[in-house]
């Protein structure tokens, strides 16, 4: 199983999980199809299925056309509003593409409908691959945008975090950054998040990508995931765990730029593509 990294749009990752033996791929949050079809072209390989994280338009734009160019295209997710769903999926149902199988995780929280993909590939040595889309990132996880702290807390901790700790974290954002930025606010003495944000901003400066991570590398400095440790919960001025989760989330919202703070309509508007933030004064 070979993973294709893509980045797109402004800070987008798309992605081809590749079966070599039989040049078949499926493609997770297709939302640019003309970079998406270069890459197929040019690996030589049929594309089979569409997973789908999440229905806004930087995930799910061009699913529509996919479908019209492949007949037959099956398009996964967890949310009617995908655009051209095939298959509405159910929490823990199981597919399987010759020799790779797929476990579709709802994961409530950035939006109701938000799907996780846990994949991994029979008879390999290699590591599992969980896509995340806009529920995990890469030190941080998603807004809260139709859900309540509640259920994504539980997305986290009890869906995602109860994977094998040697998946590979392929999120659907470059927001590595700017995340370990507030982590490094939370807990301003962890070793592990100064050594990342000295990483990220090297890659940065390269204009490479921070993905993936691992399952276990998020526990280390993701202040999402580390809720239970006590620097986090001095941070929050809250001990029982969910309150403590909510405090997080409510300080990473006042942490970012003002220009890049919208209330929860404003931000559905821009997931839509229906303005761009930066240009509103």
């Amino acid at each position: 199983m070979k993973v294709k990294v893509i980045s797109i749009l402004e800070d987008n990752y798309m992605y081809l999980i590749i079966e070599e033996t039989t040049r078949e791929a499926i493609a997770v949050d297709a939302a640019v199809s003309k970079r998406l079809l270069e890459i197929i072209r040019r690996e030589d390989i049929l594309l089979k299925a569409i997973l789908t994280t999440h229905h806004h338009w930087d995930h799910a734009r061009d699913n529509e056309e996919l479908a019209k160019l492949y007949p037959g295209l099956e398009v996964y997710g967890g949310d009617e509003r995908v655009g051209a769903l095939t298959h509405q999926v159910t929490h823990e149902e199981e597919l399987k593409f010759g020799s790779i199988n797929i476990r579709c995780l709802l994961t409530p929280g950035h939006t109701v409908g938000h799907v996780c993909y846990f994949v991994w590939e029979n008879d390999s040595l290699n590591a599992p691959a969980a896509f995340t889309g806009d529920t995990l990132f890469v030190g941080g996880c998603g807004r809260l945008l139709e859900c309540t702290a509640e259920q994504l807390y539980k997305s986290l901790m009890e869906v995602l975090g109860g994977l094998p700790k040697e998946t590979k974290i392929f999120c659907g954002h470059e927001y590595t950054t700017q995340n370990l930025k507030f982590a490094s606010k939370v807990e301003p003495e962890n070793e592990f998040v100064k050594e990342k944000l000295i990483w990220a901003k090297l890659r940065e400066d390269e204009d490479l990508p921070t993905v993936p991570s691992t399952l276990a590398e998020e526990f280390l400095y993701n202040p999402f995931l580390r809720i239970l440790e006590e620097p986090i919960q001095k941070f929050t001025g809250k001990s029982a765990p969910l309150e403590a989760f909510a405090a997080l989330c409510k300080a990473r919202e006042s942490f970012r730029k003002p220009k890049e703070r919208l209330n929860p309509q404003a931000m559905l508007a821009f997931e839509w593509g229906l303005f761009d933030p930066l240009l509103q004064k």
